[in-house]
């Protein structure tokens, strides 16, 4: 991989399309430390320094954000309202005739859809930032906090309005920052922000992980945790990169003189088709009991239930139920984003079948009964990865973040890994030694 770098860098396309990367992913940093307006940065800074723990209600936006959420900058929300309105677009395309016809268009169809993302993030960010600034109100961003209260001294509509604007246009400018390197950069934009984001949680949670350690000094703490982050980047490595392939034989056939076709190809199967998305759906599902009782702030029997019980993570119920969650999101996502029974017509169409399946309804059949068999072994492994952080967090009797929890992990390798291959096919293109020899 650092030999894929040295070399990128030494072609000068490839430089430049580095360097403005690099420079766009500064921007996005220092935009994550510019405080919003109306918001007192010492009163935020202390109920930072006074919180035990980021893994709370907020714990998922603000690992996507790199911890500007808590910080209350400009790019609070960070990237998940992008994120949340691609997913939404997904479903809709499966349910709505019209969008499912202008996917079928080809780049023009994607385009008008990638329009309406836009527009979905925009209005997304609006709520988002509504809430966020409700809730800093209020006081429940930061419960345990003495001056949970002064977060936000100015409560006019005014300044509330400037809130919600600078935070929703802060969730349009990282939008535009991703299509930039998508367009101009390496990588898919909006997956490099997301990799940064994460990335920079990384040196304080483990740091922080040392100074609470109680074995000498917190080291032996701090190499555990180490070595099973790299375990953990191995397993995941080797279960994204697996996959089932299926032989596809395409027949021959005569146009005119020439003959088209009697190619072979296969169809790759992922073992993790659904990525990291049954996690964060699981990860959101579960926080709506945990939002009804933060607002509603009631203290009947059920609050206290769902309080004990579906908001700690040491709950086993929370475990349970977080695990079969994420399985049952797993076997959803890839119904609906895998269609067997479209590419058993497409191959038809084009002269293609499985050998010893019959093509149609047969290969259809046969698609789906392999997708459901690498299925079951793919939402397990994305469950046990999950619940890595809250079992490392009851062993260890830890009151901070995990730091190489299962979704960072996740979207840390799998866009590390689609980054590299890209770099490399790029690379390829420039440089043909021993290809004539």
């Amino acid at each position: 991989m650092l030999t894929a770098f040295a070399r990128a860098f030494q072609t000068p396309d490839l430089r430049k399309k580095l360097l403005f990367t690099l420079g766009i992913i500064v921007l996005f940093r220092l935009g994550a430390h510019v405080p919003v307006p109306g918001v007192s940065f010492e009163n935020v800074n202390q109920c930072m320094d006074e919180a035990e723990s980021n893994s709370g209600l907020f714990g998922l936006v603000n690992m996507f954000s790199g911890g500007a959420l808590l910080q209350l900058t400009i790019f609070a929300l960070g990237i998940m309202p992008y994120i949340t309105a691609s997913i939404i677009l997904q479903l809709l395309v499966v349910v709505i005739p019209r969008l499912e016809a202008l996917k079928k268009e080809g780049s023009a169809g994607q385009a008008k859809i990638t329009q309406y993302t836009r527009y979905l993030t925009v209005a997304l960010g609006i709520l988002q930032a509504t809430g966020l600034v409700a809730t800093a109100r209020s006081g429940t961003l930061f419960p345990q906090c003495q001056v949970r209260d002064e977060i936000v001294p100015n409560d006019s509509i005014f300044t509330t309005v400037t809130m919600v604007i600078c935070m929703t246009a802060g969730t349009a400018l990282i939008m535009w920052l991703g299509e930039l390197i998508t367009d101009r950069g390496i990588g898919n934009g909006m997956s490099i922000l997301m990799f940064i984001s994460i990335a920079a949680g990384f040196p304080g949670a483990l740091w922080a992980i040392k100074e609470q350690g109680k074995l000498a000094d917190g080291w032996i703490e701090f190499g555990a945790v180490i070595v099973c982050g790299l375990a953990m980047v191995a397993l995941v490595v080797f279960v994204e990169q697996a996959q089932r392939r299926i032989p596809v034989q395409y027949a021959k056939r005569m146009i005119g003189r020439r003959s088209y076709g009697g190619t072979s190809t296969y169809i790759p199967l992922k073992v993790n088709q659904a990525g990291v998305i049954p996690v964060i759906f699981a990860s959101s599902l579960l926080y709506i009991p945990a939002l009804i009782v933060q607002f509603s702030n009631s203290k009947a029997g059920w609050a206290t239930w769902i309080q004990e019980n579906m908001v700690a993570g040491d709950s086993p119920t929370y475990i349970i139920t977080y695990f079969l969650l994420i399985v049952f999101f797993a076997f959803f996502y890839v119904a609906i984003s895998f269609n067997p029974e479209e590419v058993a017509d497409n191959m038809k169409k084009y002269g293609g079948f499985i050998p010893g399946i019959r093509a149609g309804r047969p290969t259809a059949e046969y698609l789906s009964y392999v997708l459901n068999r690498i299925t079951w072994p793919g939402s397990l492994y994305l469950g046990l990865i999950a619940l890595v952080p809250t079992v490392a967090l009851i062993t260890l009797n830890a009151n901070q973040n995990f730091p190489f929890g299962g979704t960072s992990i996740l979207i840390i390798v799998g866009v590390g890994l689609e980054t590299v291959k890209q770099i490399e096919s790029q690379l390829q293109q420039r440089h043909y030694e021993g290809f004539l020899r």
